[in-house]
């Protein structure tokens, strides 16, 4: 379904499908229809559409972040310029969207346009702030949950929707996926602080780097003197050097700002658990509180 008549995009397409993800979002949709139906055609046809669009949100980070590589590939914008790489991002998003149409998978449409929607505004948010430096832990939470949440949330509701029409189920398996995204971005978030380039794949303390404010310095923020915190706020703000990255490093760490994020992390995967708590044992249902634990036990 990905081929085109122009040889560009087909030449793209193939660049892109070299490079292999997680494939998480497809794994939820999956493991959220078995969990509570029987996989079939239609779940097939929404786990190709969370795909579809995510490597077109992704396609489109890339342009907005000015971002060079991705999953160790040079990125779409690095290779063709922007322009390009904006237009085959469109192209993604309509073939999946396509695809939902010609299957009559209207509900499919509504969930995956509410994603759209919720992570164009989290996207426009998290600029917002970042010009005023107007952001606390109640504005970093929209971001993060419109954001990132929106389309894990999306996947578990869409594999749901695949086989049963069933309201309180789809309520559960959407709210599901909306605490693991929290979780995974929050895990993100941490993994800034603490992980190693050659193993995230992408350069140690890059939010920092970036100007961008995210809970473990939140928390940090708050909790330490107004002296402290504008020294922070201002190597934030001003491309900081090495030395200036390692000392925001330890100025988290000392004020908690780890420890704070992780407990949070915990606490959402929680809830995300007992959403699924009342449904029958399973090999699905077995997944997916592994995929649970994984979020935060991951380090890439």
């Amino acid at each position: 379904m990905m081929f085109s008549k122009v040889k560009l995009l087909n030449i793209i397409s193939h660049y892109i499908l070299r490079q292999k993800g997680k494939r998480i979002r497809p794994t939820l949709v999956f493991l959220s229809a078995k969990l509570v139906g029987d996989i079939n055609e239609s779940t097939f046809h929404a786990a190709t559409l969370v795909e579809l669009l995510h490597t077109a949100t992704l396609i489109h980070d890339d342009v907005v972040d000015e971002s060079d590589m991705r999953r160790g590939f040079p990125s779409l914008n690095s290779i063709w310029g922007n322009k390009v790489a904006v237009l085959v991002g469109d192209f993604f998003l309509a073939q999946g969207l396509l695809l939902s149409l010609k299957h009559k998978e209207y509900r499919f449409l509504h969930i995956t346009s509410e994603a759209v929607r919720r992570m164009s505004e989290g996207e426009l948010l998290e600029i917002q702030t970042s010009r005023s430096n107007d952001i606390d832990e109640e504005v970093y939470f929209r971001i993060i949950s419109d954001k990132t949440a929106s389309l894990i949330s999306a996947c578990c509701e869409l594999g749901a929707a695949s086989t049963t029409d069933d309201e309180v189920v789809l309520y559960k398996l959407k709210n599901f996926g909306e605490n693991l995204g929290i979780a995974f971005q929050l895990r993100d978030d941490l993994l800034d602080y603490m992980g190693e380039t050659s193993i995230t794949g992408k350069p140690v303390a890059s939010d920092i780097r970036d100007g961008k404010i995210t809970l473990p310095l939140i928390y940090a923020l708050k909790n330490s003197s107004r002296k402290e915190s504008r020294r922070v706020m201002k190597i934030i703000k001003n491309n900081p050097r090495n030395k200036d990255i390692f000392y925001v490093i330890d100025f988290v760490k000392s004020y908690g700002g780890i420890d704070y994020t992780l407990k949070v992390a915990e606490e959402y995967l929680e809830r995300a658990k007992s959403l699924i708590s009342d449904f029958s044992d399973s090999l699905a249902k077995a997944s997916l509180l592994k995929l649970a634990d994984f979020v935060l036990e991951r380090v890439s």
